[in-house]
């Protein structure tokens, strides 16, 4: 979502979205990301991998995961994590299908700014093994720490704080 630069690498991955039968009377399904394809598969979207116990996987469609040189801390935050994760993005859809991939980052801000937007949909799944090792080259490549510059504030001035006069010498 970096509008300043354009990606330096684009790595397309697959998306799989599980729907669940709902325990509820406002809504028949739960539908929620489950998981990120290292590659994108050649299988049309909203394809069904696997039903079983009242769950089914279906592939929903294509994504990239940019990376930026400007979010290298970033994505070394999310490998060091212990758990490192894609945040998969989905939005409501008209049509066939209630939900459409519209995102996959690997960015933590990012994918947390996603989910301003009340109808989206949006799960940190874990990372693969191909991406996980793709960006960790990235970061090695192109991460230069940056040292942390804090600004010193001035003293305040009580002379530009006061109250001031009106003219003609009345408060």
């Amino acid at each position: 979502m970096n509008a300043a630069a354009p990606p330096l690498v684009r790595i397309p991955v697959g998306i799989v979205v599980e729907r669940c039968k709902a325990g509820s009377q406002w809504a028949d399904f739960v539908w929620r990301a489950v998981a990120v394809l290292p590659d994108e598969p050649e299988t049309k979207p909203w394809t069904v991998l696997r039903e079983e116990h009242g769950a089914t996987l279906f592939y929903a469609g294509s994504a990239t995961v940019d990376l930026y040189l400007s979010e290298t801390a970033r994505y070394r935050d999310n490998l060091a994590s212990g758990s490192p994760g894609i945040w998969i993005v989905l939005s409501p859809a008209e049509g066939a299908w209630p939900y459409s991939v519209t995102a996959a980052t690997a960015d933590p801000a990012e994918g947390e700014a996603f989910t301003e937007a009340a109808g989206n949909l949006v799960e940190a799944v874990a990372m693969p093994e191909t991406l996980h090792q793709a960006i960790e080259s990235f970061v090695a490549e192109h991460h230069v720490e940056r040292e942390f510059f804090k600004r010193t504030r001035r003293p305040a001035n009580p002379e530009a704080l006061a109250r001031r006069q009106h003219e003609g010498g009345h408060e």
